[in-house]
């Protein structure tokens, strides 16, 4: 049987660097459908080295000299909050489902949404794309607790590089606005607001291809535009909202409720290449 999520956190506390990184791919196995099962289990695992272990720098320490995580959030040159660092989610549960504490109707799916997501369930989440070897899409790409993701800022471009998949996004803030001239991707579009300390991303240009989440299999179209909330409360811990708005699967926006990450220290992330090493793919029989 899977462990919960509380006891997913206490297994990865007990283990020390770097043997996170072979236990994180092998929990994939029992912690995703039997197709993502395959998938996982096909991939290499990554060697552990000094890499991962060079000391974070500006950690703030108690004065006992332990790291700081619920100090003040560090701020950039121009006084804006600073979200850089290596961040994982603290469990997987917006993974499994984004709309993980709402109600049923707090999401109303059309007729053919809702037709879509029992039959992704019902088969067993064969269908995924990630089953595949193929991006999340968003918000997904930030919800999967097993790989943490590093996040660069700049004043004009924040890129968010992920270690499952080795995907990475752009995220413009020089002003450009939202286009329908782009191809469509699996990732989209971004540009992004300040709002205070919350930086306000908003993301279109999807195809219609990419599911909202694992287990639950919500559905998008491409018209999907998604809106994510980030802040960082502190010197440890980073929440991100997102808001769904897809006229062609749902009947009217929705928003998650708050997701929650944190700050991993003296550790980077690793080249993860899923299809390598692979075999089963073939096998795999889809609608």
């Amino acid at each position: 049987m899977a462990p919960n999520d509380g006891e997913q956190k206490e297994i990865l506390t007990r283990i020390a660097m770097p043997t996170r990184h072979y236990f994180r791919y092998f929990r994939c196995l029992i912690l995703t459908g039997a197709a993502m099962g395959l998938f996982l289990f096909a991939t290499s695992f990554p060697a552990g080295a000094q890499w991962v272990n060079y000391p974070t720098a500006g950690v703030p320490r108690t004065p006992d000299g332990k790291p700081n995580l619920g100090g003040p959030a560090p701020k950039t040159q121009d006084g804006r909050p600073d979200f850089s660092g290596v961040w994982q989610p603290d469990d997987q549960k917006f993974f499994q489902n984004l709309a993980a504490g709402l109600k049923p109707e707090d999401v109303p799916m059309q007729a053919w949404a809702k037709e879509l997501q029992q039959l992704r369930v019902t088969r067993d989440h064969v269908d995924d794309p990630l089953a595949r070897c193929l991006p999340h899409g968003v918000p997904r790409v930030n919800t999967n607790g097993l790989f943490p993701f590093k996040i660069i800022q700049t004043p004009s471009l924040v890129v968010i590089l992920y270690e499952q998949l080795y995907l990475f996004r752009q995220i413009f803030m020089d002003g450009r606005k939202l286009g329908n001239d782009a191809p469509a991707a699996w990732l989209g579009y971004s540009t992004a607001r300040w709002d205070g300390d919350t930086l306000v991303v908003e993301t279109a240009g999807f195809n219609d291809k990419t599911w909202l989440d694992t287990q639950q299999g919500h559905p998008a179209s491409d018209a999907l535009h998604v809106t994510e909330r980030f802040r960082r409360p502190d010197f440890g811990h980073l929440e991100m909202q997102a808001t769904i708005d897809d006229p062609k699967a749902y009947t009217k926006p929705w928003t998650s409720t708050t997701q929650k990450f944190h700050l991993l220290l003296g550790t980077d992330i690793l080249e993860f290449i899923c299809i390598e090493g692979e075999k089963d793919l073939p096998h795999l029989i889809a609608k």
